[in-house]
């Protein structure tokens, strides 16, 4: 068998697509929810002419511009994938994949990219009332090329509305049970809610990294913090709820996911058990060590407390999904979220109780938080794509019949190239985001009504201003 570091091309082209469609998730998923907030303090900005809002503004645009540009290119590269090591799957399911990615073009990403010079540049040229509609407009875009895309991915999971060709081909028969397929709804209202989050605990984890140090609220420092957990307080319980309904879903239409996302190598007949813990032993069929609570499993799984369940060994071999994988994912999502719900009623107990800028153990517990969302989404997507295993188009086109004919030591030479490159091109430009939210937000104009505090001048150097910014009385 032709092998690269003894793995085929068809392992090797699932861990570069997996590779590069996790660098690219978390630049979509932050624009998405930081479109929007700019669009909030920009319109917040415009009625109550607080000029904090239009520091933070100013502050965070730069940060999303950089942010947007990465997603752009991370996601041509990845795009190129599917002629190069998927040119099987691209043909057959090419006549639905190919208009819903253009339609996602033509719709969302040209609104983003035609209202975002605007955005950017346009506020002392256009008037406040174009710069605002461009700032909703690009936030917009954001969202309906989530839609578009995620429509795509959800099709895959819950095919609907095709017919097959004598060529093997999906044929478009319904565009609307297409578009709109079974899973459709739950996946969009579940990422579009995790982008948000995702985006307020790394806008807070900015807030509470300033407030640590110190930095007086003279550019907007305790707004963009109190904005943020306000986010997180409102929207973590959401999220809990949206992914809740989506499990459900998929019970549904892709039980063996499920399965193997809760653990159940076994049926059971009276009583489901909530695993919490433990070492999947897909060979053996169990597994090892487990922690569990009887029956809880049913009632979340909307079967009750006496509910049945079949397990993975109601399934043939050759469809189970890798069990180890798709558990852990699992685990580490749902124990992020629950982390998350847990600083954001943190926070809102402070703020009850007065001590939101002075909770120094809340601000580090922020500060660490700050990329769980991220992480989350990720371990979402590996749960949501790993669980549709053995599968590309579910139940329709498996994944081994997908790939294209090609030697695994082109497809392990592209993929070892992709990581060199990657790391090199997004890791400086994640290090450069970092550099920006290292600084605390200046004021945009040097006469600006707001509370006392620094003012960057023209010639300040970046260490000046951080000297400005710390010699200010702690709060």
């Amino acid at each position: 068998m032709d092998t690269f570091l003894g793995l085929d091309a068809l392992m090797l082209a699932r861990i570069q697509f997996g590779f590069t469609i996790a660098f690219h998730f978390i630049f979509p998923a932050f624009t998405i929810g930081l479109a929007s907030y700019l669009a909030v303090l920009n319109g917040i900005y415009l009625w109550t002419k607080d000029s904090r809002y239009l520091d933070l503004f100013s502050y965070w645009v730069k940060i999303f511009a950089i942010t947007f540009a990465m997603g752009v290119v991370s996601g041509i590269v990845m795009s190129y994938q599917f002629g190069t090591n998927w040119s099987v799957f691209s043909d057959r399911a090419g006549p639905i994949i190919g208009p819903l990615m253009a339609y996602e073009v033509l719709t969302a990403f040209f609104l983003e990219a035609g209202f975002l010079g605007i955005m950017l540049f346009g506020r002392d040229r256009v008037g406040p009332a174009l710069h605002m509609t461009a700032c909703l407009m690009v936030a917009a875009g954001t969202a309906i090329s989530a839609t578009w895309i995620l429509s795509v991915n959800s099709w895959m999971h819950t095919p609907v509305g095709f017919a097959m060709g004598d060529n093997g081909q999906f044929l478009p028969q319904d565009w609307w049970a297409i578009v709109f397929n079974p899973s459709f709804p739950y996946r969009l209202a579940h990422t579009l809610i995790a982008a948000y989050l995702a985006t307020a605990f790394i806008v807070g984890g900015v807030g509470a990294w300033h407030l640590l140090r110190r930095r007086a609220d003279a550019h907007g420092v305790r707004k963009m913090y109190s904005m943020a957990m306000w986010m997180a307080l409102l929207v973590a319980p959401l999220q809990i709820v949206a992914g809740h309904e989506q499990g459900l879903n998929t019970l549904e239409y892709q039980p063996p996911k499920i399965m193997a996302m809760e653990g159940h190598f076994e049926s059971h007949e009276n009583g489901i058990p909530l695993v919490l813990l433990g070492l999947p032993n897909q060979e053996e069929g169990r597994v090892d060590y487990k922690i569990e609570i009887p029956r809880v499993g049913g009632l979340i799984l909307g079967q009750g407390w006496n509910g049945s369940m079949a397990g993975l060994d109601t399934v043939p071999d050759a469809l189970e999904p890798p069990v180890a994988v798709v558990f852990w994912s699992f685990r580490v999502m749902v124990g992020l979220g629950l982390l998350m719900l847990a600083v954001g009623l943190w926070s809102g107990w402070a703020r009850w109780r007065g001590t939101l800028y002075t909770d120094r153990w809340l601000h580090r517990a922020s500060v660490l938080m700050a990329p769980a969302g991220l992480v989350a989404i990720i371990a979402g997507w590996i749960t949501t794509e790993v669980g549709r295993q053995p599968f590309t188009v579910y139940g329709e086109m498996m994944t081994a019949d997908s790939a294209s004919p090609i030697a695994a030591s082109a497809v392990g030479a592209s993929l070892m190239a992709f990581i060199v490159i990657y790391f090199a091109v997004f890791g400086a430009g994640i290090l450069y985001i970092l550099r920006l939210m290292w600084y605390p937000p200046h004021r945009r104009e040097p006469d600006a009504k707001s509370e006392p505090g620094p003012i960057r001048t023209a010639g300040s150097t970046p260490a000046q201003q951080v000297e400005e910014s710390t010699s200010q009385p702690a709060e």
